[in-house]
């Protein structure tokens, strides 16, 4: 019967896992951290190679250089639980961080600036500027109201025919401003009516399959 870190490692990585051969730098494995965190939890396996392979963790110093990540270059500081695991005689360990309710948390980028980072699909992505007004409007207690002016409904109408749209697309086509603009979308992204999407070359937004136009 397959071991529990076997199970882990058979799902490839993933926006829940990811593996980790060795850590050599707390301030990137703090984007990983503040990524799992921001979005929805996940699990870090010290000492397994991209391909799932079972190298092992090569010294105590790696769950040291991750707390640091974790404690000193995530801001807020991200919670984590972490257990110990012996496969073929080599030790794994599982770095478990759960969703934040402190969301968003922020880690230095390569050049040193804090950056709030998700993670999507096997990656961790810069968030933008919606991203960061959805977390700020969700611990507003006033909640979010939408008026279905001209410009919510020439969005909707352009996602019913288009599938998916950018932000520069919808300053576009509406002529609002680049604050109002993202003000709209992070509402219907609440609403849960859009969804934000991340890929290499940038940012789009696509309707929630379930909503359906009256």
């Amino acid at each position: 019967m397959p071991t529990h870190i076997q199970k882990l490692i058979s799902e490839g990585e993933h926006q829940q896992l990811d593996f980790k051969f060795g850590v050599t730098d707390s301030k990137k494995i703090a984007r990983s951290l503040a990524a799992f965190a921001n979005t929805d939890g996940g699990r870090l396996l010290l000492g397994v190679k991209d391909n799932g392979a079972i190298a092992g963790v090569r010294s105590d110093e790696e769950y040291y250089m991750i707390e640091a990540g974790a404690r000193l270059y995530c801001r807020p500081e991200v919670s984590f639980d972490m257990k110990e695991w012996e496969e073929g005689g080599k030790t794994v360990m599982e770095i478990i961080v759960p969703k934040s309710p402190q969301a968003p948390h922020s880690a230095p980028d390569k050049e040193g600036e804090y950056r709030v980072y998700v993670r999507v699909g096997d990656q961790n992505f810069p968030a933008n500027g919606v991203h960061r007004k959805v977390w700020k409007k969700q611990k507003d207690p006033k909640g979010v109201y939408i008026e279905y002016t001209l410009a919510e409904r020439t969005l909707l109408a352009y996602l019913e025919v288009h599938q998916k749209i950018t932000l520069s697309a919808f300053r576009k086509i509406s002529g609002f401003s680049l604050p109002k603009c993202e003000h709209i979308l992070a509402d219907f992204i609440i609403l849960d009516i859009i969804r934000i999407n991340y890929s290499e070359t940038g940012s789009f937004y696509t309707l929630n399959p379930e909503f359906r136009f009256e």
